[in-house]
């Protein structure tokens, strides 16, 4: 098993025609008349070679397009690369992070050892300068990401490793990417080693070897510690939601426990927040079974789970000020003669009893002990996540993640990280109306609602009935765990989708 390409990310202060490197990556928006200043001067040291390849209608600057002009004795790069960027009035942070996320996954499939970045420069202080370095690094991690480990021959080898530079010849703007692009870079190297974890088939992490990633992941912290229960103790704790998800699987289930607490006093004065995440390491739907098509893709089941392992990653090496629990139940959903069934009445870890009717609507099962455990540890805030509901994706599409939840206010702080992360989230409500489609006449809930419609709507009000007075928010990423094709701005597989979105919200909330 090979190791995933080693991307590191720093700042260096430097003019960019005095900076040798194999990619020497520039922004151009669509439809300029005029370039800008970089440009203008990059484009007189090629002799007009940028200027000739647009007029030629060869590169019109859309956003997921580049084209390479070749360097000279005046530029010190063996290669231009020119990134679109769109239109310049619809120009957003992510659209800094797509250009470099383009520019990164160009640099992997042409082999360049050394690339360096002077994207920020199109956008002329638009946009701070730290932001902006943020976004840069975790595009490169997240365009260098290329899921190969199990690929033991190729044709076309690529790299072990890149390294990646973003340029500025001023000492004070070059200081401000570098607070950025230190952070950014924490954030995308977490979010590729979620898509890694998530990429794993079934018979490389269930249940038990998850358990044991989150404990080396808390090996040597002084500030994360981790806890994982085992079958036994779920039995002797009452989490007969995860019990009866795992039941039909020679994998037992477990249930992990990330605690982070930072050394900062003033955490104390902050929210407790907990992180809740679904971990179905592979979902056959048990005995209500999935079709045969696309079931590989059961595999990302775990994805919600494997974003709460990610942030909490990032979380400890950011050092963050705040007291955050990470909660990851985790089962394989598999049919054979001890699989719980329809018609079972299961008694959760609230007390709450939930009347099954679809094996397949798993996720809520184990999800509810979870979001009952992150209220018994007297979480404040809580946020679970996962790949929930099939009606999320007919509703949203691969597009955005839905958002569901009890407290205005935290809706818009979560669609506030959205919107700096990249993550795009879209509301959806869960009130009462879609609470009495979940009522059971043998048991507190049913697992499915009463009828089709609404899906993603009814879960979430399901998942309401066990949070108690803590503020709460639910994220379906069904749709939004998988690249089922490589795109202009990463390669195909998980996606890592919640890692920048869940960091980004955590940041935001230590630094008020």
């Amino acid at each position: 098993m090979k190791e995933i390409i080693d991307v590191r990310v720093k700042v260096r202060r430097t003019a960019f025609d005095k900076t040798k490197t194999d990619l020497l990556g520039v922004g151009l928006f669509s439809g300029v008349k005029r370039l800008d200043k970089l440009n203008k001067e990059l484009n007189a040291k090629l002799d007009g070679a940028i200027e000739r390849v647009i007029r030629l209608g060869d590169f019109k600057g859309a956003e997921g397009t580049n084209a390479i002009v070749y360097g000279n004795a005046k530029t010190g790069a063996e290669r231009v690369l020119l990134v679109g960027l769109g239109e310049k009035k619809k120009a957003t942070l992510d659209t800094v992070r797509k250009a470099a996320a383009n520019a990164a996954k160009k640099a992997v499939a042409i082999k360049a050892k050394s690339v360096s970045l002077a994207i920020h420069k199109a956008f002329e202080g638009r946009f701070d300068l730290g932001a902006m370095g943020r976004a840069m690094a975790e595009g490169t991690y997240f365009g260098g990401y290329c899921y190969d480990e199990y690929v033991t021959e190729s044709e076309d080898s690529r790299l072990g490793r890149m390294r990646v530079e973003i340029i500025d010849a001023e000492a004070a703007k070059a200081k401000k990417l570098n607070d950025g692009a230190a952070r950014g870079a924490i954030i995308g190297a977490a979010q590729s080693y979620a898509r890694t974890l998530a990429n794993r088939p079934a018979n490389v992490i269930n249940p038990p070897k998850l358990a044991a990633v989150a404990r080396k992941l808390a090996r040597g912290s002084k500030r994360l510690s981790c806890t994982v229960f085992d079958k036994k103790q779920l039995a002797a704790k009452g989490m007969g939601g995860v019990l009866a998800v795992g039941s039909g699987s020679q994998s037992e289930p477990r249930f992990i426990v990330l605690n982070y607490s930072p050394q900062s006093k003033a955490a104390k004065s902050k929210p407790k927040v907990g992180l809740v995440g679904k971990a179905i390491t592979f979902d056959s739907g048990g005995i209500s079974i999935k079709p045969a098509e696309n079931m590989d893709q059961m595999k990302l089941d775990k994805s919600g789970g494997i974003a709460v392992l990610g942030t909490m990653k990032a979380v400890e090496q950011l050092g963050l000020g705040l007291n955050v629990m990470g909660i990851i139940p985790s089962a394989e959903n598999m049919p054979s003669g001890t699989s719980y069934r329809p018609g079972d009445i299961i008694t959760t870890y609230s007390g709450k009893t939930v009347e099954v009717l679809n094996t397949d609507a798993e996720g809520r099962m184990i999800l509810c002990d979870g979001l009952a455990y992150a209220v018994k540890q007297k979480c404040d805030v809580i946020i679970d996540v996962a790949t929930l509901t099939g009606a999320c994706l007919v509703a949203l599409g691969r597009y955005m993640a839905g958002l569901m939840g009890n407290d205005d206010k935290l809706v818009k702080q979560l669609q506030k990280a959205a919107e700096d992360s990249g993550e795009k989230v879209w509301p959806m409500p869960s009130g009462d109306e879609y609470a009495k489609e979940m009522k059971s006449k043998i048991a507190d809930l049913r697992n499915i609602g009463s009828n089709k419609w609404g899906g993603a709507c009814t879960a979430a009000a399901f998942l309401r009935q066990f949070v108690g007075e803590a503020k709460w928010a639910h994220l379906d990423i069904a749709g939004m765990d998988i690249f089922q094709k490589a795109t202009e701005f990463t390669a195909e597989g998980s996606s890592g989708f919640g890692v920048r979105l869940l960091t980004s919200y955590l940041a935001n909330l230590a630094e008020k």
